[in-house]
């Protein structure tokens, strides 16, 4: 038996299974710590995210979450949920539309937009929300390989 027929139960939806307009969200609320973690994995130490007093002077009035800890929702969306397990991230454009800030709830969610069997990659409509607001959008290209 192949080692993807043996972990299949671990792989999300293969090709076949998705359709144009289908649909997953994660959100999670935006915590001190999950700033200050994204800070240190990352190496983004910019100020605008770490100091409240420099922040203060920006146009956001104050502290922000780093753009692309928003943008790593997204990558949740595809790598647990749709398409799941085993697609591989091939390509993401991102817009910045409004700030993130601490305790507010994001909410990512990733579209099918356009199938390519040949390939099998899936195109895919990506959006992040605060209370209904768009802080975040684009488009991302995902590849499912074959299974065994």
């Amino acid at each position: 038996m192949s080692v993807a027929r043996e972990f299949g139960e671990f792989y999300g939806h293969d090709f076949d299974d998705l359709q144009i307009g289908m649909s997953a969200a994660y959100g999670r609320t935006v915590s001190e710590a999950d700033i200050l973690m994204f800070a240190g994995v990352s190496g983004d130490t910019n100020p605008v995210h770490l100091d409240e007093e420099f922040a203060a002077s920006t146009m956001f009035g104050g502290r922000i979450a780093h753009g692309m800890l928003s943008a790593a929702f997204i990558s949740t969306v595809f790598g647990t949920k749709l398409p799941g397990p085993g697609c591989i991230y091939l390509s993401q454009s991102l817009k910045f539309k409004a700030p993130v800030k601490v305790g507010d709830t994001v909410v990512a969610r990733v579209t099918v937009k356009e199938l390519n069997a040949e390939k099998r990659r899936v195109l895919f409509d990506t959006v992040c929300t605060v209370a209904g607001k768009v802080v975040l959008d684009g488009q991302a290209e995902i590849f499912i390989p074959a299974r065994g």
